[in-house]
């Protein structure tokens, strides 16, 4: 009989301590596990390999060559600090795992549990946030008809809420570029067919997404009984979304969010309605070019993490309200005009802080006493900034002084409470202020005078023994120990107790050593205790102030825009814009923002007139070759509109507008192939939901509208887009530049259609740009001279030259340079039979139950042209 074959798999052997591993991993197997073990954080599996790679650090294995073995990756636990942030800026939720009580106490494994889940969107370690941009975790809920979306930073405490169709929420999300998203499990297809962009998605279960589940999460954190004062309640879906994340900080780890006090809902009619074509188009704060300079970095002046996130928002949310415009305005001319006094605030914001991360970081109990003197130094530097805005003239500017808080009392209880010295964690010492607490301060004086007693106790046992060379040592093994050399070991009294004998000298205890070590060892231990209760304590305190802290934070942010407005005005000659209760624009040497600091110092920047209204100039039709600042001209204006409404002064001599409610552009096209779609599909999808949402107080800037086809479809397009703005029953304002000069004919078809262009200077081999727009409209496009400037071999630039003349020769001018009458609308036929026809035809193709009344309107007017 054969003997039975053993089996070719290895049957894997558990530890006690890989038994636990495996418990706690089970429970949160989409993360990282972070697991103390003694002084390091381990990584085992699949955590290790991803975690050796990301940081770099050794990948071996835990009892290799074993029926256990598996990977292991550590690092040492007072390093978390360092490699933390590089797993989660990896994406990675990771989840710390900490032992629960002191290894040395107990005989059986230590007790281990996660004392904290830490993700892309929950992070308040200053390595992972970056100062000037906050880090929201979003939620989005996709309901019947709208979809609610939520954005939280918990590193600051501000909450907002909002809901509307997919195209606003997809224009805040790319606003606000939240850290980590969360969405229903089955509308994860939603999301990704709808937003695009690279989110960093977590799905939670469909529960969590529940009216009345939300409704109460969120009534409990605040403690009220409706969501009525915070303006909220008729935004359900947008309800549903806060609820979720308020959920998911509490699956996190995160109960304690005091700091979390007001949720705010995001007021869609309030501000400037910019989609998100036009915020990537106009380069706001992103850029798709590699070191390119955008808007935000040219009027970033904040001096405070506060003012750079505030300014941010102020940005991608201008106002539409005048007279919170005309409050901004009024500060930044009363700074601009009292040099003493910018200099003197924009000191003190110096010295502040990042109050609103520092308050949020004592709410969850994580400051340290370091960053509890960087909190009192800051409050200190508000008082000169409340003293200054009181004693000014300006009222809003007074307002602003009068609505922040002293915190007399928060300041004078951290100087008498905390270190001056203080270190960056309490367990290092030290951190309690003398006179705090009386035992605290007679054990400080035991542990102090330690040294003078061990002194003279060696001095003593010195004179009596008769042993010159004794010393006193402590080592963890022995404790506290007399050392004597070989040579007088003869000397040693009897009572003394040898412990220790090494290869030149002996070690002993006395009773009198012992008695002082458990003193002084015990006065430590006490210390520490001593100092972490008081600690608590006063953290707990210390809540109380959190919300009057907020609120100086937001004051301080705010007063830090406005100063950066000033200086910006002062530094680039930027004049306050004039607001008026009408529909026009009327700019006055206006300049790109951008573009005027990018020129050499001796190379001026040639300043544009830009003149729209309703009435008599609604749309401006800019020609001009390419090279010639087109599209700078279209870019200049909105930046100058939209600065104006963030309360901000403008590169120009004068600006008088009438606000605007709504942006865009059309500048610049990119193919989407991963999408399957063109440039040209691109920018018909974006030209498309441009002359959908239309209104009085739009501004609407095309480029280049029909270049990615042909010519002829790329001219009757343009052409027809043109005339639907012209025709459109808001008139919205408009400035369309394109290198079609058969559109030129449109001015004297339509009345509010005015021709400008870019002017050059033809010289004898070349052409100089001038960059100045002048009224009339431009015959050429000059490509091949642009061609010739830009390098292309002359054997080409010849060849093309003789081209386009033979395909001057051979065309009829007329029909080169104008787009026949019969081409481009029915209504200038003569009134005869076929025209009839042709209408009746037109009328009875209508639907008129899916027909809006802005189309009905276009399409009696048009009838109405055709019969005149």
């Amino acid at each position: 009989m054969c003997a039975k074959a053993k089996s070719s798999k290895t049957e894997t052997k558990e530890t006690p301590l890989m038994k636990q591993y495996n418990q706690i991993k089970a429970k949160y197997p989409d993360a990282c596990l972070l697991f103390r073990v003694g002084d390091f954080y381990e990584t085992f599996g699949e955590d290790a390999v991803r975690t050796a790679n990301i940081l770099d650090i050794t990948l071996t294995k835990r009892g290799a060559g074993s029926s256990s073995e598996i990977e292991l990756a550590g690092f040492p636990h007072h390093a978390l600090n360092v490699y933390l942030p590089k797993l989660v800026k990896a994406g990675l939720r990771v989840a710390i795992c900490d032992q629960l009580e002191d290894p040395k106490k107990t005989k059986t494994i230590v007790k281990r549990g996660v004392t904290e889940l830490v993700t892309p969107g929950v992070a308040l370690n200053d390595e992972v946030l970056q100062s000037k941009s906050n880090n929201f975790l979003s939620a989005l809920h996709f309901g019947k008809k709208q979809i609610g979306i939520s954005f939280l930073d918990v590193s600051t405490g501000e909450f907002l809420l909002a809901q509307g169709d997919e195209e606003y929420i997809d224009k805040l999300l790319q606003n606000f570029n939240p850290s980590e998203i969360l969405v229903q499990k089955n509308h994860k297809k939603d999301f990704l067919s709808t937003f695009k962009g690279d989110y960093n998605l977590f799905l939670l279960d469909d529960w969590v997404f529940k009216q009345d589940f939300a409704y109460d999460n969120l009534t409990q954190h605040f403690e009220t009984k409706s969501l009525k004062g915070f303006g909220v309640e008729d935004l359900p879906e947008g309800v549903i979304a806060a609820g979720a994340v308020l959920h998911y900080l509490s699956e996190t780890q995160h109960s304690r969010i005091q700091h979390i006090s007001n949720i705010q809902r995001i007021a869609e009619d309030a501000y400037v309605w910019m989609d998100r074509f036009t915020v990537r188009n106009l380069e706001l704060y992103n850029s798709p070019h590699h070191n390119a300079i955008t808007l935000l970095d040219i009027i970033d002046q904040t001096l405070s993490p506060m003012g750079g996130r505030l300014l941010k928002r102020w940005l991608a949310l201008p106002l539409k309200d005048i007279k919170q415009i005309k409050q901004r305005q009024d500060i930044v001319a009363y700074l601009l005009n009292d040099n003493e006094l910018l200099t003197k605030i924009q000191y003190q914001i110096k010295q502040i802080s990042d109050l609103e991360r520092l308050i949020s970081k004592l709410a969850t109990g994580k400051i340290n006493p370091r960053e509890f003197i960087y909190l009192k130094d800051s409050l200190n530097a508000i008082i000169p900034i409340k003293n200054l805005a009181l004693e000014s003239d300006n009222e809003a500017l007074k307002s602003l002084g009068d609505r922040l808080h002293s915190c007399d009392l928060l300041r004078e209880k951290i100087a008498t409470t905390i270190h001056t010295d203080a270190p960056v964690a309490v367990q290092k010492g030290n951190a309690i202020a003398t006179g705090v607490h009386e035992e605290l301060d007679e054990l400080r004086k035991i542990s102090r005078e330690g040294k003078g007693f061990l002194d003279e106790l060696a001095q003593r046992e010195s004179e009596k023994t008769g042993i010159p060379s004794l010393k006193i040592s402590f080592n963890n093994v022995f404790g506290y120990y007399i050392e004597v050399r070989n040579t007088h070991k003869d000397k040693v009294p009897e009572g003394w107790i040898r412990k220790q004998t090494l290869v030149n000298a002996e070690r002993y205890i006395t009773e009198e050593l012992k008695a002082y070590e458990a003193k002084i060892l015990g006065a430590e231990e006490r210390i520490q205790q001593i100092e972490q209760e008081v600690y608590e304590q006063f953290l707990m305190w210390s809540a109380q102030y959190i919300q009057p802290v907020q609120f100086n934070a937001m004051i301080i942010a705010q007063l830090d825009c406005l100063q950066s407005f000033a200086r910006i005005a002062i530094d680039n000659q930027y004049v306050k814009p004039e607001f008026k209760d009408d529909f026009g624009l009327n700019i006055k040497d206006g300049r790109h923002p951008v573009i005027e600091k990018q020129l050499a110092a001796d190379t001026p920047f040639i300043a544009n007139d830009v003149y729209l209204d309703n009435e008599s100039q609604q749309i401006i039709m800019i020609t001009g070759p390419n090279m010639s600042g087109k599209s700078a001209i279209l870019r200049q204006t909105a930046l100058i509109v939209l600065m104006a409404q963030m309360g901000s002064f403008v590169p120009a001599k004068s600006v008088r507008m009438g606000v605007v409610d709504k942006i865009f552009t059309r500048v610049g096209a990119s193919d989407n192939i991963s999408m399957g779609e063109s440039t040209f599909m691109v920018e018909m999808n974006e030209t498309a939901s441009i002359l959908n949402n239309l209104s009085d107080r739009s501004l609407v800037l095309l480029d280049e509208i029909g270049r990615g086809t042909s010519t002829y479809d790329g001219i009757s397009i343009a052409w027809a887009i043109a005339e639907y703005l012209h025709e459109h029953p808001s008139r919205p304002k408009t400035l369309f530049a394109t290198h079609y000069h058969e559109l030129n004919d449109m001015q004297s078809r339509f009345e509010r259609i005015k021709n400008f262009n870019v002017s050059v200077k033809e010289l004898k081999d070349t052409v100089l740009f001038l960059r100045k727009l002048v009224p009339g409209g431009s015959a050429h496009s000059f490509g091949i001279h642009v061609a010739k400037m830009a390098g292309m071999p002359q054997l080409v630039v010849s060849k093309a030259e003789k081209i386009l003349n033979s395909l001057e020769k051979n065309n009829d001018s007329k029909t080169h340079t104008k787009v026949p009458e019969e081409d481009v609308q029915l209504s200038f036929f003569t009134l005869d039979d076929p025209l009839m026809e042709e209408i009746k035809e037109d009328v009875m193709s209508l639907d008129i139950n899916t027909l809006t009344p802005v189309e009905a309107l276009m399409k009696l007017n048009e009838i109405r042209r055709k019969l005149s």
